[in-house]
């Protein structure tokens, strides 16, 4: 944006972009939910023993939480690499 030509200025935003767009998707889930969608990764959902259902239905059970930890900690490991 600022005519920045720096490699790890670009990196940095990458990791930056990719845990600000991880975080948007969760506090999205709620909203979406109740619209019967769910654009959480299923191969963590399915770690877990939760399925779309769950969400959908609004459960806040201990494998449901651990999911959105799990996803959580993604977010948290690309801020860490800009760091």
């Amino acid at each position: 944006i600022l005519g920045v030509r720096d490699i790890h200025a670009d990196h940095a935003a990458s990791h930056i972009g990719k845990a600000q767009g991880i975080v948007t998707c969760l506090r999205a889930t709620p909203y979406h939910s109740t619209r019967h969608k769910v654009f959480l990764p299923m191969d963590i959902c399915m770690l877990h023993g939760v399925s779309q259902e769950d969400f959908i239905r609004g459960k806040q059970e201990k494998n449901v939480r651990d999911v959105i930890y799990d996803i959580a900690s993604q977010a948290h490991i690309h801020l860490e690499h800009v760091r």
